[in-house]
């Protein structure tokens, strides 16, 4: 494991910082006494794990969501902040004593993170958690209480609806090589695979009900603390991108992954993404190649993959340039900058990518 230069830890400590709004003396001391006394109420029941890079705003509101209301539970927070440059950390110190900061001097990734949130939790729970997420009152509790009366559940997770109320994709079956082909530009309209990702992509039945999944979305993820340190934690090989399919792929082998529906979070989804597409559009495609290999797949199969996703990026990277155009033309702004923002994404996979895809 390569050594992180430096980590600094801040719990329960107010650091000031005049960029990242006013909170009165009175109102910290406060959030503090009053978190600090329910902490000593007893052991801790989850901890609730985030790692965050440059979402200093929907941070903010991840973070209020979780302490501005009751939970039910007795809970800790976990902030892994991994360098952010937009005043994150200092926010957190600032407007959230209560948390326990970490603070990394790079961006050691998705998985990393959470990892060195889950080594200083006490919780019996580790819940892991995006910076992009709203949770409504006593979410924890209805989760704790599910995960206590199901001791054969190694993950669980809720239904995730984007901030319209729109169901998210919350559970997906184990995707395949054939997935993975089919969402390249130049097979799609080939049809090829397409039965495959339907597979995957889209279930018949709409569960309602509690129900045993392959893959949870890693949005959201509720793992007891013992059997999360007896089984590996998550897979450091990955940055970002995957990680959660090698996680329910691992845990699945063994334990039961749980989808709870009736249990709803808000993810606005892809937040993290699209404000760092430089970083994620390189990590993306490394960590389903990593996925593939883990989880089976033939040489053979992972350089077929590896050969159509090169010579699909500039492709697509041209019709999503084309699009852009017509779409600014018709007037249809929010549409067009969401095909802007896919085309840098593709160029900077190919500037900056393709030789650590091809690595993997």
């Amino acid at each position: 494991m390569p050594k992180l230069a430096v980590t600094l830890v801040e719990t329960k400590a107010a650091t000031q910082c005049d960029d990242v709004g006013d909170v009165s003396p009175s109102a910290q001391r406060e959030r503090t006494a009053w978190w600090e006394s329910f902490l000593e109420s007893g052991p801790v029941d989850v901890s609730v794990c985030i790692v965050n890079w440059n979402c200093r705003d929907l941070l903010r509101g991840c973070l209020e969501s979780v302490h501005d209301q009751p939970q039910g539970v007795r809970v800790e927070t976990i902030v892994v902040d991994n360098a952010s440059s937009d005043g994150s950390a200092e926010m957190v110190a600032s407007h959230f004593p209560e948390v326990t900061l970490i603070r990394n001097t790079e961006n050691v990734g998705y998985a990393r993170g959470n990892n060195q949130a889950a080594r200083v939790a006490r919780g019996k729970y580790l819940f892991f958690l995006n910076n992009d997420t709203r949770l409504p009152a006593f979410t924890l509790r209805r989760l704790l209480d599910y995960a206590d009366a199901h001791t054969d559940v190694a993950i669980l997770a809720p239904r995730l609806r984007d901030g319209a109320g729109k169901t998210q994709a919350s559970w997906r079956r184990r995707p395949t090589l054939a997935t993975f082909l089919h969402q390249t530009c130049l097979l799609r309209w080939t049809n090829l695979f397409r039965s495959a990702y339907r597979r995957y992509r889209r279930q018949a039945v709409v569960p309602t009900a509690p129900q045993s999944v392959d893959v949870l979305m890693g949005a959201a993820m509720m793992i007891p603390r013992k059997l999360f340190f007896e089984n590996g934690q998550w897979n450091e090989s990955f940055r970002f991108g995957g990680e959660d399919l090698e996680l329910c792929h691992r845990f699945g082998k063994r334990f039961r992954l749980v989808y709870h529906p009736q249990i709803e979070i808000v993810h606005y989804g892809r937040a993290s993404t699209r404000q760092n597409i430089s970083f994620t559009s390189v990590q993306i495609p490394v960590g389903f190649v990593r996925y593939l290999r883990i989880s089976g797949c033939h040489e053979a199969g992972i350089f077929l993959y590896k050969l159509v996703l090169t010579l699909d990026a500039p492709l697509h990277a041209a019709v999503k340039a084309l699009q852009y155009v017509c779409r600014r033309l018709r007037g249809r702004r929010n549409h067009a900058e969401k095909s802007l923002l896919v085309a840098r994404g593709l160029i900077q996979f190919l500037c900056k990518g393709l030789v650590p895809f091809w690595k993997a």
